[in-house]
């Protein structure tokens, strides 16, 4: 059967199976949610939120026709945009023959990444008849007529509601017909199945292996007398398939467990003990993908700290400085970076931007003001909408402090609750740059625990060369949930830490290391709340 999982109460992870990353819990909280078999589900698969692979059909209509005594001979080629801006082929289609209007078959393989901006470059060109009887592979594109050119982001096209995106071909930049006709790209998941089950299991007549107390056994693939030197003896093992299980349920028989052979005994010996199928549940499993091609939107919000510790903006040793020649400094850096990702999920691109911890022209210290300078509108337009508010708050806002997140969490907090009246198809991301440690740890906690139950994500990037110990308090990558002052544990996991110089010149951006846990946040609430893509019922 594989691992079995199971979100009992007290949170205990199962025995026997596969422990999770970070695995253990807090009290009475459990390190793993109720979609932990879920998300082991996906894991099992090879499809973590982040790589999901998805097919590119594509079709075009109206090319324009380079034969004389016939129509062109079509073949479409994708190329992948490098961020060293190379070019680098995944994938060709076949060739169809006398078709202005061709609908290719074969299908293009990519990797979808969630947290970096995949541009493609799509080519269509006419075959020459020459090269009629070679494989595709083999065709050198320079000996073929150039027929348009078309580029867009894979997020343009997962995030359409059919996963459907119509480009227009141009001549690339050379002189000529300016109408060279469309071309349409389909993204289809590749997904074997889509089902999951959930089952509620009970045992019978289970051996008691203790001398002295009952046998307290969490069930996975094997039923273990549980004890709490971690010495778990085994008590029996059962391996049926989910058929079998369904039918256990319909029919309401138990199933023998078996004791498996040992050194003392040669043969496997059936036991009383039974496992009976209290409950089976078929349910549909929906992906990131399909909530975001439903509908589903990702709310860009910045908030960015204007503390005495990052140095006088004036000064080029400041992380604030403004660098004439346009060399971006850190906080610029992490809000072009993560703004340039969540801008494609976000229709109407308006991104509140705040700051905290600086002396606002009415010379009072402020931790959560406008950044835009308005005493009533806190969005602006677009990535560069923010980083232009960001320059002109350094010339009107002195900087202060002390370090406190509260507040700009919760004005977040307050913006995601808002939305639930009247649209739940919004998720909030909210980016928090900082040069310090927060002062206000306490109170952050607080503020994140209670917004744990929101649709809302955190991202903290570090700037600078501060210790950020205290920070990874906020992120609950060690499997412990936050708990606020009252005892409240956290729902789930809502933040994401980052110290900027430790992913600095490495494998992978801060973008990426920011943005690795967002997909697997936005599963845990919409499927905790059993919230369906838009377009299923």
């Amino acid at each position: 059967m594989g691992n079995c999982f199971s979100d009992v109460k007290g949170g205990q992870q199962a025995i026997g199976g596969s422990v999770r990353a970070g695995g253990g819990g807090h009290g009475g909280a459990a390190a793993s949610g109720p979609n932990d078999a879920v998300d082991y589900f996906f894991r099992a698969k090879g499809e973590h939120a982040l790589f999901m692979p998805i097919e590119l059909s594509l079709s075009a209509s109206k090319l324009r026709d380079r034969d004389i005594t016939s129509k062109s001979d079509p073949m479409a080629v994708i190329f992948t945009k490098r961020r060293n801006g190379k070019l680098e082929e995944i994938g060709r289609t076949e060739v169809i023959m006398n078709n202005l209007d061709p609908s290719w078959i074969q299908k293009i393989n990519v990797t979808y990444q969630f947290e970096i901006v995949q541009r493609l470059i799509f080519q269509v060109y006419d075959v020459d008849t020459k090269y009629h009887n070679l494989p595709v592979k083999m065709l050198k594109l320079e000996d073929q007529d150039f027929l348009g050119e078309a580029s867009c982001v894979v997020s343009e096209i997962v995030t359409k509601r059919e996963q459907s995106l119509t480009l227009n071909l141009h001549n690339r930049g050379r002189p000529g017909f300016k109408n060279l006709g469309t071309l349409t790209v389909r993204a289809e998941e590749t997904v074997a199945s889509r089902n999951t089950v959930e089952i509620t299991f009970r045992c019978s007549a289970l051996e008691n292996k203790d001398l002295l107390s009952k046998s307290d056994n969490p069930l996975v693939i094997e039923c273990f007398d549980f004890n709490d030197s971690g010495n778990h003896q085994l008590i029996g093992k059962l391996q049926k398939s989910v058929a079998e299980l369904e039918t256990l349920y319909q029919s309401k028989s138990g199933a023998n467990f078996i004791s498996p052979s040992s050194g003392f005994r040669r043969h496997e010996k059936v036991l009383k003990s039974q496992i009976f199928v209290e409950g089976y549940v078929e349910k549909q499993l929906y992906s990131f993908l399909d909530y975001i091609s439903s509908g589903f939107e990702l709310s860009f919000m910045v908030a960015v700290d204007f503390t005495a510790s990052n140095g006088n903006p004036q000064s080029p040793d400041s992380l604030h400085y403004i660098d004439p020649s346009g060399r971006l400094n850190a906080y610029q850096q992490a809000i072009m970076e993560v703004g340039e990702v969540i801008q494609f999920y976000d229709s109407d691109r308006r991104f509140p931007a705040w700051g905290f911890g600086g002396r606002t022209p009415d010379r009072s210290i402020s931790h959560c003001f406008n950044l835009n300078g308005s005493p009533s509108e806190f969005e602006v337009e677009g990535v560069d909408g923010i980083m232009a508010a960001y320059s002109s708050a350094l010339h009107n806002v002195s900087l202060a402090g002390p370090t406190l997140f509260g507040q700009v969490i919760n004005k977040a907090a307050d913006i995601a609750r808002g939305s639930l009246s009247c649209n739940h198809a919004k998720y909030f991301i909210l980016l928090i740059i900082t040069d310090g440690v927060v002062t206000d740890l306490q109170e952050t906690m607080d503020s994140v625990v209670r917004a744990s139950d929101l649709p809302l994500s955190i991202l903290i990037v570090g700037v600078g060369n501060a210790n950020f110990k205290e920070m990874e308090i906020l992120d609950a990558d060690n499997g412990r949930r936050l708990e606020s002052s009252t005892g409240r544990i956290a729902t789930r996991d809502i933040v994401q830490f980052v110290p900027m110089r430790e992913v600095h010149g490495g494998e992978i951006s801060v973008v990426q290391a920011l943005l690795e846990e967002l997909p697997s946040q936005f599963l845990s609430y919409v499927r905790s709340r059993d919230i369906k893509p838009l377009n299923m019922s």
